[in-house]
């Protein structure tokens, strides 16, 4: 599928780094486990399934070398475990697990058992709270049966770190925790960018798109929501939730991580969302180049003031360009009792932007 930059599109002024994704962040791992399931619906079987874990690791171990990390909040109807605890301390000390509304406990579960395998200190020296963010996909999948498995946490962890220093970005779109995700009335789900900024750092951009009306879709300063020839065509209802995830290897501090949490919003609002009285937008920023051994500070100076200006100017660039690149790479997917989210007609846009 296309990209935003593969069809000549151009968000903002700042460069992309060579995979356009997360992954240009040094260490920094994306992967998927998409959940496709067609069975009777409860009780005779689980339903149609259309949901899946996306997990964000950071790298290295987390525990034993936290990562500074601040939070934001445009509108609170969402839920994301380890949220307050990342706010209060300024650190994430587990990778960041996407999944649905339903299956939260299920994949905050998995997550506290894989990773208490992986490291003996967790639950002996201190316990954990893994960072769990979730949108709701009940508009195409069955979220009255429980439909994600431990197996699957493990295998979207697993591949997560197999994408380390990949070359290409990860999979976009109808894949993972975005498969059963609907945005700006078309099929939404996983989108990805990046920017360098002017002091080489790198700021890497993954979100789970799940919000806005089609009418208010926007790219490139384009009303294409409105310009579009849509009569007769189905259409998902306006959906509610994005969550966005930053990562830099700048040395930026939790207070400056919050901060640049915050700018997410901006880029979702270039590409039509006004945060709906139902919608849970949630944005959790990293940054590793202040990272340090558990207890221990970090030698490094931290990025300051207007400083912190360009990276400000990278996330909002990097977000909109996500949330077009989710919907270009998202197919039309046919869901529970027949509900529909059609993917983004791209031959149709393109002459819009021109």
């Amino acid at each position: 599928m296309p990209r935003a930059a593969d069809l000549g599109i151009t968000i903002g002024t700042l460069p992309s780094g060579p995979t356009g994704s997360i992954l240009d962040v040094p260490g920094v791992g994306v992967g998927h486990a998409t959940v496709w399931r067609d069975e009777p619906s409860p009780p005779l079987g689980r339903g149609v399934a259309r949901t899946g874990v996306t997990v964000i690791d950071p790298g290295g171990n987390p525990f034993r070398s936290p990562i500074p990390a601040g939070g934001a909040v445009l509108n609170g109807a969402g839920e994301c475990t380890g949220f307050l605890s990342a706010q209060e301390w300024g650190l994430a000390e587990t990778p960041i697990f996407l999944t649905s509304t339903m299956q939260l406990g299920r994949v905050y579960d998995a997550a506290c058992e894989l990773l208490a395998e992986e490291e003996p200190g967790i639950g002996d020296e201190d316990v954990i709270i893994p960072i769990v963010a979730e949108c709701d996909d009940s508009f195409l999948s069955e979220s009255r049966r429980m439909q994600v498995t431990r197996d699957d946490v493990a295998a979207a962890l697993a591949a997560a770190r197999a994408s380390v220093g990949s070359t290409s970005a990860p999979a976009e779109g109808a894949v993972g925790s975005g498969t059963g995700m609907s945005c700006l009335g078309f099929k939404g789900g996983i989108g990805t960018a990046s920017r360098v900024v002017p002091t080489g750092h790198t700021v890497g951009v993954l979100l789970m798109a799940n919000y806005g009306e089609r009418e208010r879709l926007t790219i490139a300063g384009r009303p294409v929501g409105r310009l579009l020839p849509l009569a007769g065509q189905p259409t998902a209802p306006p959906a509610g939730s994005c969550i966005v995830v930053v990562i830099t290897d700048a040395p930026i501090d939790a207070a400056g991580c919050q901060r640049l949490a915050r700018r997410a919003g901006l880029g979702l609002a270039r590409t039509g969302s006004t945060a709906h009285h139902a919608s849970g937008e949630i944005f959790v920023a990293l940054a590793t180049g202040l990272r340090a051994e558990r207890g221990t500070v970090s030698a490094a100076v931290a990025l300051q003031g207007r400083e912190l200006d360009p990276f400000f100017a990278a996330v909002v660039e990097a977000t909109e360009e996500a949330v077009l690149n989710c919907l270009f790479a998202a197919p039309t997917v046919v869901g529970r009792s027949g509900n529909t989210a059609e993917g983004l007609p791209v031959d149709q846009v393109i002459p819009l932007l021109r």
